[in-house]
């Protein structure tokens, strides 16, 4: 579209034609009335308290039907400075959300008619088992791979994300500062920290190996704090970088509309919009481009509580190396209906096809309407043939630095409203847009090669700290992982003892059955 505005009587053009100045001037002008009129009337004289560029912001605001933010403010020079504070928050969500606010609230609306209507996301697609290695913890074939990642570990970049705090475990500190485990006491990103270590004098190169950390609001300062502590556990601070997440704000109903905080009528409440952001802050922020122009090849993503994770990690870089994966997913064997996503390969009926991450409830009645009328049930082996989507990543850095620079590390999004009954018109809480990290595949193009890396012990690479004591014992009273701080040091435990037993040969003494918080487990030898 081009538009050049000639001042001297001359014309306009523009994609509607050709105006005069004179008709330009005076729609601008009518423009600017209808919007002093319209603040007037919500504000009722606040208006005054703001610049022509906040004027504008609130404007726009309302008339995208907002203007339940500030129709309860009370006359001016009463409460001015709350009233301000409103606007610099509104405005710092507009600045980190990207194309704004008012893209924020047109994409929620899409999406909460499209989830008040139960429109299918999978509409014209079959699923299919993706391709993909499935591997016995220190099996010959997993050695091989295992010695082919290490090879490529030299060529890697590493990212945490550790956004939470401890609270579903009683635990009101950041995630990572806990111990891993009780012989040594070594703290999640201690253990990490040391796995890098390892993972860099292990390799044939020089270089230091980089460590970005995904922060929030409520841990950033925590997870620095610790970093320093402990003198960035050996790493050289130069290799390590912080990079925060910012949050969105809530919805309160159908129609978009922001929430203020119940707390607090001059702020708009806010919650995550969750791991996907990862994407978009490794490219604003330039570092998936910077490792790239530094010659390192992949970038592994890992979450903040499975101390087991790079004794699968390095397996999955070097199927990722033998396969060329574009992603590949490190995962782990699922059961039929168990409350984790599965890989999953969707074929549409034009044609195209990609391998993501389905959700659990989604799978099912997938299932079910196309290839399998029993829907989501195991096969002869006991389990299901999709495997456990655990959100540990290998990306190839080449294909994700192109990716970034065409998507700006944008990933789908979703909403997940919870109705107060079945008329779907009222919420029971507010809600807001979410995004995932392991659906970055959706954008990919269709030719792009996506597998998984499956370790069929699941105790052997996937044991993560994510409940209570409490909610661990109701977990295992139902038959699922526990996931708790008991099963996480223990796992590690039978990990290492595995590896003494089948690569040196070391006999270890039987596990003795033992309880911890009522939980009931095989306690090994205490190998760290």
């Amino acid at each position: 579209m081009r538009s050049v505005l000639c001042i001297g009587g001359a014309a306009v053009a523009s994609a509607a034609g050709i105006v005069t100045y004179k008709a330009y001037k005076n729609r601008h002008d009518e423009s600017s009335g209808d919007q002093s009129a319209l603040l007037a009337e919500v504000l009722q004289g606040n208006e005054k308290l703001f610049n022509a560029k906040e004027q504008r912001f609130i404007a726009q605001l309302i008339k995208l039907g907002q203007r339940s933010l500030f129709e309860s403010w009370p006359a001016p020079g009463t409460e001015d400075a709350g009233k301000r504070r409103l606007v610099a928050q509104l405005q710092q969500l507009d600045t980190h959300y990207p194309k704004g606010i008012a893209a924020y609230i047109s994409n929620a609306r899409q999406l909460l008619k499209d989830a008040r209507e139960g429109k299918n996301a999978f509409e014209g697609f079959t699923p299919s088992v993706p391709h993909g290695e499935r591997l016995d913890f220190g099996s010959p074939e997993f050695l091989s791979l295992e010695q082919g990642g290490l090879q490529e570990a030299g060529q890697a970049a590493f990212v945490l994300v550790a956004g939470g705090l401890g609270e579903r475990l009683g635990y009101s500190g950041i995630k990572v500062a806990l111990p891993c485990e009780s012989a040594t006491g070594t703290s999640f990103l201690g253990l990490y920290a040391a796995h890098i270590l390892a993972l860099q004098a292990r390799s044939a190169s020089s270089k230091r190996l980089p460590f970005a950390i995904m922060t929030s609001d409520d841990t950033h300062a925590h997870t620095q704090q610790l970093l320093e502590e402990n003198s960035y556990y050996g790493l050289d601070k130069s290799q390590v970088t912080l990079i925060k997440q910012e949050k969105v704000a809530c919805l309160v109903d159908n129609e978009a509309t922001l929430g203020l905080d119940p707390k607090d009528p001059y702020a708009v409440q806010t919650k995550p919009h969750g791991h996907g952001d990862v994407h978009a802050l490794l490219h604003t922020s330039g570092l998936a481009k910077k490792w790239q122009k530094e010659g390192f090849k992949w970038v592994c993503f890992f979450q903040d509580t499975n101390a087991l994770v790079f004794r699968g990690l390095v397996a999955a870089l070097g199927a990722s190396a033998r396969h060329d994966y574009d992603m590949n997913s490190l995962a782990v064997p699922r059961k039929a209906q168990e409350a984790i996503g599965a890989i999953t390969t969707l074929r549409h009926k034009d044609g195209r096809s990609l391998t993501i991450n389905v959700e659990y409830n989604q799978l099912d009645p997938l299932l079910r309407s196309t290839i399998m009328k029993d829907g989501d049930v195991n096969d002869a082996t006991g389990w299901s043939p999709f495997p456990g989507n655990i959100n540990q990543l290998v990306l190839k850095l080449s294909s994700y630095t192109h990716q970034l620079e065409r998507t700006g590390g944008i990933i789908s999004e979703f909403v997940n409203p919870k109705y107060k009954d079945s008329t779907k018109t009222a919420f029971k809480s507010s809600t807001r847009l979410e995004c995932m990290m392991q659906d970055y595949p959706k954008a990919l193009p269709h030719d792009s090669k996506v597998g998984f890396t499956t370790i069929n012990q699941v105790w052997a690479s996937y044991s993560p700290v994510k409940n209570s004591p409490q909610d661990a014992l109701a977990k295992q009273k139902q038959g699922n992982p526990t996931h708790s701080a008991t099963t996480g040091e223990l796992d590690i435990y039978r990990a290492n003892c595995a590896i003494l037993a089948q690569q040196a040969g070391v006999k270890m003494a039987a596990p003795q059955a033992v309880t911890f918080n009522g939980l009931h487990a095989d306690m090994h030898s205490v190998v760290v």
